[in-house]
């Protein structure tokens, strides 16, 4: 079974036992977070699909913390011509290696916005 969830401010399609890389989570190597903004999750032929309005009720997965580590060092260089100014600088994010342990799916909320819209075209 796959999800797409919203996590760290990114949105990941995952699976069970994938492995990720996301931004700094704070959490210790071991702790297990469970993620309930799942946006979608249907299997892996695509027969039962079950998408959220905005996320999937019932529906969560679960990450265990593999690693926190730096990225790859990015360099910053700023210049500006004929005026003596350089500046060189770098970065590394912090980054967390996440594993899905567990998808678990939910059903989808049954919302009917086109029978509102068309309740309110009847009254006017």
């Amino acid at each position: 079974m796959y999800a797409v969830i919203e996590f760290a401010g990114h949105q990941y399609k995952v699976k069970e036992g994938d492995k990720f890389k996301v931004n700094s989570l704070g959490a210790k190597e071991g702790d297990k977070v469970k993620v309930e903004e799942v946006l979608m999750t249907f299997d892996e032929k695509g027969e039962k699909v079950s998408i959220g309005t905005p996320v999937v009720d019932g529906a969560s997965v679960e990450l265990k913390v593999l690693d926190n580590f730096k990225g790859e060092k990015l360099r910053v260089f700023k210049m500006k011509a004929k005026k003596r100014y350089k500046r060189n600088k770098g970065h590394r994010q912090h980054l967390t290696l996440v594993e899905v342990t567990k998808v678990s799916a939910g059903a989808a909320k049954k919302a009917a916005p086109k029978a509102k819209a068309e309740k309110k075209e009847e009254e006017a």
